[in-house]
């Protein structure tokens, strides 16, 4: 019969062909994990079978308001048990979910609700005033706002729109979901920053998101019923899809609506947290908690950091603390982190202050990856020498579908049969990538170029620095020259003088800074630092 001929046809494919959602997992956990914790947030405590319940709620709730297979749903909300819940929700009534940055300006919002098309938009009350005005700013109707109000936070409901609660409680707990007919189908809309420009839809599908949450529980080593501290917005990469995979552990989101070393000390010294992920930001805090936030604990917290390259004197003294960090990498093309710095366990006989710097590389691809690498201007491999840089490109299952509406900028990025992400790295012998810099933050000056990443690591190493960037300041002699702004831990005190010498003493003259501001850093909601606001200001100079 050779290898197998397909005479049983549509009953076999029903019973071996099922298309690969992170909504599963979910179904299942109600099932095997019905009594155990799966979401936290101060005195809410929900059960397993609590949250598919109300999950069921939201989606037949949406459906009786008339939400359809591919219409868009927003959120404007924190981190609290409404989001983690319309993750589900939002999918389960057929829809496309379009979590939106709290912090965004209400011309950004009003353009998202029209290019999304989003029909109705759930809004934390803390928010409520900035979905008023983007909906009224819209050119089209724009989406039906329910309120989110939030009692322990002190936002209660303004009375002016129907409530999340409200909304729910006229939802079916025993509805069945709207499954994906085909693994392909659009799961989310996420919108990336827009520094330049208009910000552009990054479409996700189930396929995607349902083994992202594969590889990440193989790339962090997890074991059933992990405690999981919810730092990364869901905004962000829908969290880099954490909150889609604990249920397949069985596992407990613990919600964190303002992010506070106190707040992580306390999760994990009196909840048992023994995940979350952060950027440097968030790493930087805790080294640098004052000692009435910290809280003993003893047990390892395994952390994925992402964002800029964590410096390696902030991963040497948050390591003592008890906090295991794996450097991660990805973009929201990427649904998240796409690639790890797998650790060699070789690198335990090396010297302890190489280390840091091991773990500070952008590593290898995750198991749900085809592969990431470096490529040349013609799309070829780069030698992996440490020194030929190129340009970071990937291909696999956690890649996105395209930009929503936009096929020129879609035709572009997947030039080549794979994504161009536009960060330039180079390789080592082992295959280990490490990141050079955006394109645009490398400083070329006097023809000389020079990596940002490698000035702020050298800044960061200073005892007073708690945070620094480098951007390029225009200079008529050499073109560009590094300029740093340095943002000092409470209470240390440095100069300007003294910090040049610092990098002078570890760099070479044409890398170290010229000019140093002293200021507060400005942030995104993800804690990137917004270096087009510095290089704006570095020009004025």
């Amino acid at each position: 019969m050779g290898w197998m001929s397909d005479e049983t046809g549509l009953e076999r494919r029903a019973a071996n062909y099922v298309p690969l959602t992170p909504l599963s997992h979910l179904n299942r956990a109600a099932q095997v994990f019905p009594d155990r914790e799966a979401v936290v947030y101060g005195t809410t405590r929900l059960s397993y079978t609590d949250y598919h319940a109300r999950v069921s709620r939201l989606a037949s709730a949406l459906t009786a308001r008339g939400v359809g297979a591919g219409d868009v749903v927003a959120t404007i909300l924190p981190n609290i048990p409404a989001q983690a819940e319309a993750h589900f929700g939002v999918p389960a009534a057929g829809a496309v979910l379009n979590t939106i940055n709290t912090r965004l300006d209400t011309g950004t919002v009003a353009y998202i609700f029209d290019h999304g098309e989003a029909k109705v938009v759930l809004c934390d009350t803390q928010f409520i005033e900035l979905a008023e005005a983007a909906k009224a700013a819209c050119e089209g109707e724009g989406p039906e706002i329910i309120e989110v109000p939030d009692e322990q936070a002190g936002f209660p409901a303004t009375g002016r729109f129907e409530t999340y609660e409200d909304l729910i409680a006229g939802g079916d707990p025993k509805a069945s979901w709207n499954m994906p007919e085909d693994e392909w189908e659009s799961l989310a809309l996420n919108y990336t920053s827009g520094t330049t420009g208009r910000p552009k839809g990054v479409v996700y599908h189930h396929r995607g998101a349902y083994l992202m949450t594969m590889g990440t529980v193989i790339s962090w080593r997890m074991q059933l019923y992990p405690r999981f501290l919810a730092i990364v917005p869901l905004f962000h990469c829908n969290g880099w899809n954490h909150t889609w995979m604990m249920p397949l552990l069985g596992g407990c989101v613990h919600c964190c609506r303002d992010i506070t070393a106190e707040a992580i000390y306390t999760a994990v010294a009196d909840e048992g947290v023994t995940h979350f992920g952060g950027a440097p930001i968030v790493l930087n805090m805790i080294v640098n908690a004052p000692e009435n936030a910290r809280k003993p604990f003893d047990h390892v917290v395994e952390v994925f950091t992402a964002g800029a390259p964590p410096a390696p004197a902030t991963l040497e003294k948050i390591e003592a603390l008890g906090f295991n960090i794996t450097h991660v990498y990805g973009l929201t093309e990427t649904y998240g982190h796409v690639s790890e710095c797998l650790w060699n366990p070789d690198w335990d006989a090396r010297p302890a202050e190489e280390r840091p710097a091991l773990k500070s590389r952008q590593g290898v691809a995750f198991p749900m990856m085809e592969y990431v690498t470096v490529v040349d201007e013609k799309n070829a491999q780069v030698p992996m020498d440490k020194q030929t840089q190129g340009e970071i490109v990937m291909r696999g299952n956690a890649v996105m579908k395209g930009y929503y509406k936009n096929p020129k900028a879609t035709e572009e990025a997947f030039e080549g049969g794979h994504f161009h992400s536009g960060d330039l790295a180079f390789q080592h012998p082992d295959g280990h990538i490490q990141i050079a810099d955006r394109a645009k933050d490398i400083i070329i000056s006097g023809g000389e170029n020079i990596s940002s990443v490698e000035v702020e690591g050298v800044l960061m190493s200073h005892p007073a620095v708690s945070l620094c960037a480098v951007v390029a300041k225009p200079d008529e002699k050499w073109g560009e020259v590094p300029c740093a702004f340095v943002e000092l831990k409470d209470g240390a005190e440095t100069s300007e003088a003294d910090l040049i010498a610092h990098a002078r003493s570890q760099l070479a003259g044409f890398k170290t800074p010229k000019t140093v501001i002293f200021q507060e850093l400005p942030k995104t909601s993800t804690g990137k630092i917004q270096k087009f606001e510095l290089r704006t200001k570095a020009k004025s100079l």
